[in-house]
């Protein structure tokens, strides 16, 4: 599958600039096997770097012009890094301008390049192709002109880009991610600090499969603002109550239960499964590198539950698709994953029943909502990368 993109990127370069690139670069995207809404709450995540990827072939040139071909959009742009870039009409390049102009802000000079790119990311399914065209443009400016950033300053990047050209107020999970990602390996990563720490992921014999409902309901924008807000609510509250209490996460359920009434109901609930949730995401780690399936799945069925009762940021169609996955053989977990109110659910399935459970889940959910239901089997994979022949470059 690599390979194949590799390839196909290489053409797309070749018929864009009539020339062959000189180096090629991979940006992946990401799953979060646990961790919920807790990014803007104190608490940790457990995201992992996937297999699919946004392939860039690349050229250094000898003028001040960076030029892009999408080969997926079937659209190019060009601009001169002498000059101060704006957003543009065309979202996708916005992704990229943000990227160059914080670097430009910074004072660092960046010269002339001629990109190609596709990608084996689905969009709009969750997996953050945006993080990975950002990070991953990003990357290539460090590489080629020397920019000395590290890790963290890419991931910081792309995550300012998204705010300042994109207007998304995005956490950093997902630059974070893409950059640090390595084979078999799952990251904890505090959202605050960017503390973290890898945890092998141990699901031998069992594979993590998405079932993209393709469905986003337009209320996802106002349902997180939302829920924002009723989680602000009972910050505020708790912290009036015990300001010797620092960081959410460390506030305990009985300290919850008693401004139960002065918050009111949905703050409670709210608050309720975030607790709740940050203790899940440690436990999560311990099961992945120990090696405990079960538990992990029991984890992630739990964080449904809470999304779906608590949060209350699933839909109808993700409910179903959970509720019947949960009932086939070889299932040991199955959640929704991402901000909610459509998009994928993420499913721990033993490897000889995978084929079996995608066939009934399709075919249950074709049934009941007349959609066809996407799949994306994805492994646990390494970071942004250089890709030199058979060896690559981290």
């Amino acid at each position: 599958m690599q390979e194949k993109l590799i390839n196909y990127t290489k053409e797309a370069f070749q018929t864009a600039f009539s020339s062959d690139a000189e180096r090629i670069f991979l940006a992946p995207g990401r799953i979060n096997i646990i961790g919920e809404h807790v990014d803007y709450s104190d608490g940790f995540v457990l995201p992992a770097a996937i297999d699919k990827h946004i392939c860039f072939a690349v050229k250094k040139t000898d003028d001040s012009t960076i030029s892009f071909f999408a080969k997926d959009f079937n659209d190019s742009f060009s601009f001169d890094v002498n000059e101060k870039q704006f957003p543009v009409s065309q979202t996708w390049v916005n992704y990229l301008l943000g990227v160059f102009n914080v670097i430009q802000e910074s004072g660092k000079e960046v010269g002339g390049l001629q990109i190609a790119f596709s990608s084996t990311i689905p969009m709009g399914s969750g997996l953050s192709s945006s993080a990975a065209l950002e990070c991953g443009f990003a990357y290539i400016l460090n590489e080629i002109f020397d920019l000395h950033l590290n890790k963290k300053e890419i991931a910081v990047i792309g995550q300012k880009s998204e705010h300042t050209f994109v207007g998304v107020k995005c956490g950093i999970m997902d630059q974070f991610s893409s950059v640090f990602g390595k084979e078999h390996k799952v990251i904890m990563l505090d959202c605050n600090s960017l503390e973290h720490q890898y945890f092998e992921a141990n699901i031998d014999g069992y594979s993590l499969v998405l079932f993209d409902s393709c469905v986003k309901h337009t209320h996802l924008t106002s349902g997180y603002n939302d829920r924002r807000r009723d989680v602000d609510n009972g910050k505020k509250i708790l912290s009036e109550k015990f300001p010797e209490v620092q960081k959410f996460r460390d506030f305990s359920f009985e300290m919850l239960d008693e401004v139960r009434g002065e918050m009111g109901e949905t703050s409670y609930k709210r608050c309720f499964y975030l607790l709740k949730e940050i203790k899940r995401v440690e436990r999560a780690a311990k099961a992945l590198s120990g090696g405990d399936v079960e538990y992990l799945g029991q984890l992630l069925n739990e964080t449904h539950s809470g999304l779906s009762t608590e949060f209350e940021v699933s839909c109808d169609e993700l409910d179903f698709m959970v509720e019947e996955t949960l009932k086939e053989e070889g299932v040991l977990g199955a959640r929704i994953m991402g901000g909610g109110f459509g998009g994928c659910s993420i499913n721990l399935i033993k490897d000889e029943n995978v084929d079996e459970v995608i066939d009934h889940i399709s075919a249950q959910y074709k049934q009941a909502y007349n959609i066809e239901m996407k799949v994306y089997r994805v492994k646990i994979s390494d970071g942004i990368n250089e890709y030199l022949r058979n060896e690559i470059v981290i």
